[in-house]
C-alpha cells in the first residue's frame, strides 16, 4: 500500500523563521523571498506536479492551477494562460490572500481566490491542486460522491465531496468549497473537475488527484463486470480509519457507528444500494 507518512518536505518549511513572512512584510523582504532558493523549489515543485498532471492528461490547454501557502496570508501559485506541462520556476506568482498579486512577472492564476479561500477556511492546508482527471470529473459532472469501502488506499488517503457548481474565477466558488475543507481533502467541483489540499506538500496534494482519478475508472470497471461488488466489512473500515487518523487526514466518520459505517451506498450501474 503507498503511504504518505513522510516528513513535512520543504514546501511546508521553506519559509519557517522566528517571524513569518505576511502580506505587511516589506517589499524587499517578500521580494528577497520570492527570488530566493527556498522559494525556487517551491516553484520547481509545482512545475514538476504540473507535468505529471500534464503527461496524465489530468489537464487540457491551460487548465490546471496549484498554490503553496509560504506566510500567514501569502501563497506561491501557479501563472494564467501557461500550459501545466510546460511551466518554468520564473512564471510563478506571489499573492496576498485578497488575491492581489505581490510579484512575478506573469499573471496569476484566475482561480487563485478558490485556493486562498481554502487555505482561510482550512488553516492546516499547505498545498491545494486543481486539475480536471476525466474519470473523477465525470463524477462530478454527475454530482455523485464515489462509494466506499472498495479499496484501501481510497478509504486512507482520500476523504471527497461535492460542491455545488459556481462560475470559475468567483469568490463565490471559493467559498461553497471552503465550506467542506474542515473535514474532507479532496472536492469534487460540479461540471468542473477536482481540487485537493494537503497539510503536507504540493506533491501530497497531487497525489489525491491520482488517487481519486484511479479510484474512479476502477469504479467503472468494476461495474462493466455486471457483478455485486464486494466491499470491505465494517471491522476492517474501523481498522483504516484508525490508520488514516493516525496519518492527520480529516475524515467526518471518525464519529460513526459500525452500523453507520456498514449502510450501502449507490454504485455505478446498479439500480439498488450495495
Amino acid at each position: 500500500m503507498a503511504t504518505s507518512n513522510r516528513p513535512q518536505s520543504s514546501g511546508s518549511k521553506a519559509v519557517s523563521s522566528t517571524k513569518p513572512l505576511s502580506s505587511k512584510s516589506p517589499k524587499a523582504a517578500l521580494k528577497a523571498f520570492f527570488n530566493s532558493a527556498p522559494a525556487r523549489k517551491l516553484k520547481e515543485q509545482m512545475c514538476e506536479m504540473g507535468r505529471r498532471q500534464w503527461q496524465r492528461e489530468y489537464v487540457d490547454a491551460n487548465g490546471g492551477n496549484m498554490a503553496i501557502r509560504v506566510g500567514t496570508d501569502i501563497a506561491l501559485c501557479t501563472p494564467a494562460s501557461v500550459s501545466k506541462g510546460f511551466m518554468k520556476p520564473e512564471d510563478m506568482c506571489l499573492v496576498d490572500f485578497d488575491g492581489n498579486q505581490l510579484a512575478g512577472d506573469k499573471p496569476r492564476t484566475s482561480e487563485i481566490l478558490m485556493h486562498l479561500e481554502m487555505m482561510k477556511r482550512q488553516p492546516r492546508a499547505m498545498a491545494t491542486c486543481h486539475c480536471h482527471p476525466p474519470y473523477a470529473t465525470g463524477f462530478a459532472i454527475a454530482g455523485m460522491v464515489p462509494p466506499r469501502r472498495m479499496i484501501p488506499e481510497y478509504e486512507i488517503y482520500a476523504t471527497v465531496a461535492a460542491a455545488p457548481y459556481h462560475t470559475p474565477g468567483q469568490p463565490e466558488m471559493g467559498r461553497l468549497i471552503a465550506d467542506l475543507v474542515g473535514e474532507h481533502n479532496t472536492i469534487l467541483m460540479v461540471n468542473h473537475g477536482v481540487v485537493s489540499w494537503s497539510h503536507l506538500d504540493i506533491e501530497d496534494a497531487y497525489f489525491k488527484m491520482e488517487i481519486i482519478e484511479a479510484y474512479c475508472r476502477t469504479l467503472l470497471v468494476t461495474a462493466q463486470l455486471g457483478v455485486t461488488p464486494k466491499k470491505i466489512a465494517p471491522e476492517f473500515v474501523v481498522e483504516l480509519l484508525k490508520r488514516k487518523k493516525g496519518l492527520d487526514i480529516p475524515d467526518p466518520r471518525y464519529r460513526w457507528t459500525k452500523d453507520e459505517l456498514a449502510k450501502p451506498e449507490w454504485f455505478p450501474g446498479r439500480k439498488e444500494k450495495c
